[in-house]
């Protein structure tokens, strides 16, 4: 730590306020705060939990079971590499393409876009989860394919918006830390709306000392019984975050209600694909069957993402459900709070 950093780390931990519970939107701001050391330095009074802000976390496993499916009926599907162990009631992608499936791990919906220009007898469907951080590229790949005049293109779509989860969970903290990326997009009119139902919290990024300034600035603001939207995130996040990313959504996409794994669903939460580009629309495209939502018996993922308990109160972490052999889709994820937990957590007696 450099002398900013020590002088933010040793305030946090002599911190003498009252009991307060912060909760980590974002998942990798879980992951850097155990990488880091900083929950392991944090006094007893200061408690931080994880939320619902692994994007792979909250699809439900209906959406992998979706999938699945159409790797079946010999589609490729295309999809970030977090989503191919994610279990569903039908098993996972992994043990669809152990199966004979058509999976392919890509880094961009573009490279999709690209599989499917190569194959044109072959229908390619990108499985599209994430929050406002990755819905551009989305709509940017069905614009692409729309130019191309691709028919053999669509998304399966799971994205979501996160301004909706912040009033479901507002009773799981007193306060957000809110992530940096996501606010990237939205800037903070979305926050300034929070804090006028009382819902307060921190835009911060994803170093030491950004964490521990917007750690440092919450429990402050908390000690004097404020209500606050603080951006500690400036050289990244833009007031009015990035009006042309979200124009291009708005163009494509439409809001909708969505399911949110281990919390049920949240009206207003989800992007739907527009009627204007239904035919990059996989649910319209495909009759997929509507599967029956079903949790690992054990798993204990949804209260992990509502913050109502630890990775390691879960009965199954670090025995039945471990990186090499996941349960739930908490343990999977690169951002996933168990998979955290497990990796870090272990190391410093910290749940």
């Amino acid at each position: 730590m450099n002398a900013e950093t020590d002088a933010l780390a040793r305030g946090l931990k002599g911190y003498d306020g009252p009991e307060i519970r912060i909760m980590e939107v974002c998942g990798t701001h879980t992951h850097e705060n155990y990488r880091l050391g900083i929950r392991a330095l944090l006094p007893d009074k200061i408690k931080l939990i994880a939320g619902p802000g692994c994007p792979v976390c909250v699809t439900p496993s209906t959406f992998v079971d979706k999938a699945v499916w159409l790797a079946q009926q010999g589609v490729t599907v295309c999809t970030f590499g977090d989503l191919v162990r994610v279990p569903g009631a039908a098993g996972s992608l992994a043990a669809a393409r152990a199966g004979g499936g058509d999976i392919r791990i890509c880094y961009s919906p573009l490279d999709a876009v690209d599989d499917a220009a190569s194959q044109p007898g072959k229908q390619t469907v990108f499985l599209a989860v994430g929050f406002e951080t990755t819905a551009p590229a989305n709509c940017l790949a069905i614009k692409k394919a729309q130019q191309a005049g691709l028919r053999n293109f669509s998304l399966l779509c799971a994205c979501k918006t996160m301004e909706q989860a912040y009033y479901k969970l507002r009773g799981a903290a007193d306060a957000f830390l809110y992530p940096g990326h996501v606010s990237a997009i939205t800037g903070m009119d979305v926050y300034r709306r929070l804090l006028k139902e009382d819902i307060s919290g921190a835009v911060a990024g994803f170093t030491a000392a950004e964490l521990l300034t917007a750690l440092t600035v919450i429990t402050e603001h908390l000690r004097r019984g404020d209500k606050f939207a603080v951006n500690c995130y400036t050289r990244v996040v833009a007031d009015d975050g990035n009006p042309a990313a979200r124009k291009l959504i708005a163009e494509v996409m439409e809001p909708c209600g969505a399911v949110w794994r281990g919390i049920g669903p949240i009206e207003g939460s989800g992007l739907a694909i527009r009627d204007s580009f239904a035919d990059y629309d996989a649910e319209k495209r495909f009759s997929i069957p509507e599967p029956e939502e079903k949790e690992p018996a054990g798993c204990r993922c949804g209260t992990v993402l509502r913050g109502e308990c630890a990775p390691h109160d879960c009965p199954l972490f670090g025995k039945t459900c471990t990186p090499e052999h996941p349960v739930g889709a908490c343990m999977v994820s690169g951002e996933g709070a168990c998979a955290a937990a497990y990796k870090y957590g272990r190391l410093q007696n910290v749940g």
